[in-house]
């Protein structure tokens, strides 16, 4: 097992970025909902760098492009109904796992580790995404960006995660894609772990100074 293990109990995963690929969805949704009010796509590329913050600051970067400026709240709202409209249409089809990932969620709930899942996507997509790839029983508790008031960056999410299964948020780890991760892990007293290869809007996730890095999540196990 990898040495960022060691006296740890509950690991906590992101997972969009960190799982998950899933831009390619996300991406579909966010141009179809922008064609839906007759603005310009905005393609796959820029979506992979908005991706992060959750569904409506998503939406919110993709009207700010389409238009030209931040839109209005009014504006905003529909938007974001569309997105979640295109998007619950077929969340998963493009979705993939990240390599390791199956084998990794695998050895680690085979082990003493409680594992659980803290997203800022919206809570009702995590379970169809899961069931996909036969992943929805690796997790004793899933948070999607709407369970609670607060989502990452802020810590609140890990704390509750911590405090479900009282447990000293010093034998916790975060494990993500982002500086939202990394922030969230730190602020809540987590141990932190990055991946590389995932959506920290085209900065090096490094920067934010994790406790660990690995290149692929195998490298846990």
């Amino acid at each position: 097992m990898h040495p960022i293990l060691k006296d740890i109990r509950l690991i906590s995963f992101d997972l969009d970025g960190t799982l998950i690929d899933s831009v390619p969805d996300l991406a579909a949704a966010v141009d179809a909902s922008l064609g839906e009010l007759g603005l310009p796509v905005a393609g796959e590329a820029r979506v992979r760098d908005w991706v992060g913050n959750g569904s409506w600051t998503l939406v919110e970067r993709a009207l700010t492009f389409a238009q030209g400026h931040l839109p209005g709240e009014e504006a905003l709202a529909r938007s974001h109904e569309a997105f979640l409209r295109c998007y619950g249409r077929d969340p998963g089809s493009r979705t993939r796992l990240y390599p390791g990932v199956r084998e990794t969620l695998d050895a680690l709930q085979a082990g003493d580790w409680i594992l659980t899942l803290v997203t800022n996507k919206p809570y009702a997509f995590i379970e169809p995404i899961l069931a996909q790839f036969g992943l929805e029983r690796h997790f004793a508790l899933c948070l999607g960006g709407d369970s609670l008031p607060q989502k990452k960056p802020d810590p609140a999410p890990l704390l509750h995660v911590a405090a479900h299964f009282d447990l000293s948020p010093s034998t916790c780890l975060m494990v993500g894609d982002s500086r939202h991760d990394i922030a969230a892990g730190r602020a809540a007293g987590f141990r932190t772990l990055a991946v590389p290869y995932g959506y920290n809007h085209g900065e090096p996730v490094q920067d934010s100074r994790p406790d660990g890095l690995v290149v692929s999540l195998a490298e846990l196990v």
